[in-house]
């Protein structure tokens, strides 16, 4: 997927990013509108994501505002993960070994 208007489904990107353990999970909280595209309500899980866009969503008890860098092609180790996204919350907000839903 090297296309620059390269998409992918917002709960497999989630997955990827290892923001959540299962894409099961990660489909969850989007179908309960807790996820926030560009600041828009997420609804379903198919909602196609790119690079650019801004994502905001609860994990562990605090508020992760991430920007999608680059779409993944498999769910690699935490290192390549760190990859995909820049989080543009406060350092100090999170730990690097914050808990996964």
């Amino acid at each position: 997927m090297a296309e620059a208007n390269a998409r992918i489904r917002l709960d497999k990107w989630l997955w990827q990013a290892r923001f959540f353990k299962s894409r099961t999970l990660a489909a969850g909280r989007v179908c309960a509108g807790a996820v926030r595209v560009n600041g828009e309500r997420a609804s379903k899980p198919a909602h196609p994501i790119a690079a650019g866009d801004v994502l905001t969503f609860a994990q562990g008890g605090a508020v992760r505002v991430v920007r999608v860098l680059a779409i993944g092609a498999r769910r690699g180790p935490a290192a390549e993960a760190r990859l995909l996204y820049d989080d543009l919350d406060a350092p100090a907000a999170h730990g690097e070994d914050a808990g996964q839903e």
